[in-house]
């Protein structure tokens, strides 16, 4: 497996993107299009299309990947948050990079129905 795919936005933002946290491998970034008040991408810096492909990371780096999900969370002040993900374009998906959403504060219900609209 690739560790970065050229025609990848993502794989392009966990180098040279403005990071809010980073470590072990993994960034946090600023979703452009927030649905929340505090609206997080959580990404590997190796590209992996999406959570039907985890078992191309060890397991110790799966965990790794949660604990740099909640400690994004916890360093952007969240106490209460959502983590989504989408797996596949009839769930969602638009970018084939695995990324976990951190959802903190209120969630603009109106942007999630859009969203969702489309999906399916």
């Amino acid at each position: 497996m690739p560790s970065q795919r050229e025609d990848c936005l993502f794989c392009r933002l966990a180098v040279e993107g403005d990071h809010v946290s980073s470590a072990d491998g993994f960034v946090a970034i600023r979703d452009i299009n927030p649905i929340s008040e505090t609206h997080l991408l959580v990404l590997p810096k190796r590209h992996i299309d999406t959570l039907k492909d985890i078992d191309a990371f060890p397991d110790e780096e799966v965990g790794r990947m949660l604990r740099f999900v909640a400690e994004t969370a916890k360093t952007a002040g969240l106490d209460d948050y959502r983590v989504l993900v989408n797996v596949g374009a009839g769930a969602g998906q638009t970018i084939f990079h695995l990324h976990w959403h951190v959802l903190g504060g209120r969630v603009d219900a109106g942007r999630v129905a859009t969203a969702l609209a489309g999906v399916g």
